[in-house]
């Protein structure tokens, strides 16, 4: 009897452990990385609501000023009431460029419209703004590998499967060729979650 002949299934018994161990180790860095994903979806959600939430100011703030143009052009008022009419109206105008700078930084984010643009405080710092977008990205990046860490547990388990069968035969050659694609799966699994890893990095 050759030494694979007498220790089969002891050779089996161990892969299988380290492989059980690779498939819990995957699934706990996927169910980080899927909390992760579902509370960047939830941020990106409340960062394009508040998006929405300035385009409606500035909507209802260029309507005001759209309104004292129009009497002003009318000239509805009187003489010594033109001057707060104008004051008003370019306080509206300035608040009209603040909501379109507010924007622009909840939609990209403080890193990417620069220290210069920086107009939106969270909890009265500056500078602190994750942009919906970069959101989004972040919450594709974390599907794109949760997707590979899925996969990753598919190999893992087929692998397990196929190794716990390959312990049950008695045929030498079957015995070898299941621990070959047990080992070929794990391999497959492995390359999968190291692309996980990859990904979010």
């Amino acid at each position: 009897m050759t030494y694979w002949q007498e220790n089969s299934e002891s050779i089996f018994a161990v892969t299988i452990a380290i492989l059980a161990a690779l498939l819990a180790i995957t699934d706990l860095v996927a169910g980080r990385y899927g909390d992760d994903e579902l509370k960047f979806t939830n941020e990106k959600s409340a960062a394009y609501m508040w998006y929405q939430a300035k385009s409606i100011k500035e909507y209802v703030v260029k309507g005001q000023a759209d309104t004292l143009e129009t009497l002003l052009k009318a000239e509805v008022i009187r003489s010594e009431s033109r001057p707060a009419f104008l004051e008003q109206k370019n306080t509206l105008l300035k608040n009209i460029e603040r909501y379109k700078k507010e924007k622009l930084e909840i939609l990209l984010g403080s890193k990417a419209v620069g220290e210069s643009n920086w107009v939106q405080d969270v909890d009265g710092k500056m500078g602190v703004v994750v942009g919906a977008k970069e959101l989004e990205a972040s919450v594709e990046n974390l599907g794109a590998a949760g997707d590979r860490f899925d996969l990753a547990s598919l190999f893992f388990q087929i692998s397990l499967v196929i190794g716990a069968l390959g312990i049950l035969v008695k045929n030498a050659r079957i015995k070898s060729y299941a621990y070959g694609m047990t080992l070929g799966l794990a391999v497959i699994g492995t390359a999968f979650a190291v692309r996980g890893i990859i990904i979010v990095s």
